[in-house]
């Protein structure tokens, strides 16, 4: 990675808006190509480095496929664990990936979240996460909750893991 790329990295941060009464839409420009993100998205050695934001994550199950089930771990440095888990609704290779999103914490409230991955033909991916929730309030109470900050280091740890891919 360049000076430049790393200062852009740095400010980089993503948008998040509220386009919906139960919808959360983040998007965010990667310097990296499209496949390379995808990849970062669906090799379970790669993910496990960013995806916990940076922290130890468990892969325990990743079946990457519609209808396949997907389970997470996140090991905090102060002993804590969180876990999620899902199912995919679709799986477009290097476009597009749909799942059903749901936090141990609080069992019941699940999401769709639909992961798209544009390729803005400069060597630079444009990624758009939207999340849509049952009610307005479980959007808020995620709104409220840290995500947008465990979100950002987790993007953070994805740049950094974009970086050290050939």
């Amino acid at each position: 990675m360049t000076t430049k790329q790393a200062t852009e990295a740095k400010g980089n941060r993503a948008k998040v808006t509220t386009p919906a009464d139960r919808e959360i839409r983040v998007e965010r420009i990667f310097n990296a190509p499209r496949s390379r993100v995808w990849k970062a998205h669906t090799d379970p050695a790669l993910l496990a480095q960013w995806w916990g934001r940076g922290n130890k994550l468990v892969i325990e199950v990743m079946q990457l496929e519609r209808g396949g089930h997907w389970r997470f771990v996140e090991h905090t440095e102060d002993g804590g664990a969180h876990g999620f888990e899902g199912r995919y609704a679709e799986v477009t290779p290097e476009e597009r990936i749909a799942l059903t999103f749901e936090w141990d914490g609080m069992p019941g409230h699940v999401s769709l979240v639909t992961i798209s991955l544009e390729d803005m033909g400069d060597g630079r991916t444009r990624l758009v996460e939207t999340m849509l929730f049952l009610t307005n309030e479980d959007r808020d109470g995620m709104l409220h909750s840290g995500m947008e900050e465990g979100m950002e280091e987790s993007l953070a740890a994805l740049d950094r893991v974009l970086a050290g891919m050939k």
